[in-house]
């Protein structure tokens, strides 16, 4: 008897230490969090003004907020953005260079094309003016520029502000080639090409909101042109067709466009800059 009370003493026990076991490792499991939802990726392709003048460092992380993506970031010219719009290796677009972009919605490989903001190109050059082209409208500004065979920097790196400084010299009858060696390409984006131009004492043309974000790296660069019609700078947001391109994140671009023309967003845009600049960098369409 005693040895049938022991065998029922062990069963007892070994069955209260399983149950145990079990009940302990249910409730560690418990108390693990819960695995946190994938955050999915949305390429947005965009000119580097939006960049360099740090608009995009207020935007990303409000959208990011609102939404579960992780906004990245792809800052090149207008020209190279679009390409990859082309080849569906973005999800959505911010450029700025629209007969350019008409292009792409023509062909199919963009959709939902929303006008966002814009501000305007201007002409800088060194303080002294070597050229002596302030106050000139963009025509005599250039003519005076290739006379002078003062140095001119291009981006010359099929930006929308590249586009731009082509057309303004296609209109005004000029080809910056015959500047020579003092006509200088360089194939980089505004930051950089405004910083050559400051050592090369040249001029350049770029959008107003980044001279301004770059100014202090480069005082002794002055605005010579500007207000002229033809330097107006407008920017769009639009999403890659899905359709046409199906590893396109169709969803997210959708949300980034409306997140682009939403008041709140709208809000930002208007005030970014004032704080700092003493005027917005960027301007809505009323």
């Amino acid at each position: 008897m005693k040895l049938k009370h022991l065998i029922s003493l062990l069963l007892v026990l070994m069955f209260v230490f399983v149950t145990g076991c079990s009940d302990s490792s249910t409730s560690e499991a418990e108390k693990q969090p819960a695995p946190k939802a994938e955050r999915p990726d949305l390429i947005l392709a965009t000119t580097t003004s939006t960049q360099d003048s740090g608009l995009l460092d207020v935007l990303r992380p409000e959208f990011e907020k609102k939404h579960n993506y992780n906004l990245k970031i792809i800052a090149v010219g207008t020209g190279q953005a679009l390409e990859m719009g082309t080849r569906g290796e973005a999800d959505v677009l911010l450029v700025h260079a629209p007969a350019a972009e008409e292009e792409l919605v023509k062909s199919g490989d963009a959709i939902n094309r929303q006008k966002v903001m814009y501000n305007d190109f201007i002409l800088v050059g060194p303080a002294e003016d070597l050229a002596k082209v302030k106050g000139l409208s963009v025509p005599e500004a250039l003519k005076k520029i290739t006379e002078s065979k003062a140095s001119f920097v291009s981006r010359g790196d099929d930006s929308g502000t590249h586009k731009k400084e082509l057309e303004l010299w296609k209109r005004s009858s000029l080809d910056p080639k015959t500047l020579g060696d003092a006509y200088i390409e360089a194939g980089q984006g505004m930051g950089a090409t405004l910083q050559i131009a400051s050592e090369k004492k040249g001029y350049t043309l770029t959008d107003r909101a980044t001279f301004l974000a770059q100014k202090k790296n480069m005082p002794d660069t002055e605005i010579a042109v500007e207000g002229d019609e033809s330097l107006l700078n407008i920017y769009h947001v639009m999403q890659v067709n899905n359709e046409k391109h199906e590893k396109v994140n169709a969803e997210g671009a959708k949300a980034f466009v409306e997140f682009m023309i939403s008041e709140d967003t709208m809000k930002m845009v208007k005030e970014f800059g004032v704080d700092e600049y003493g005027e917005p960098l960027f301007f809505l369409f009323e």
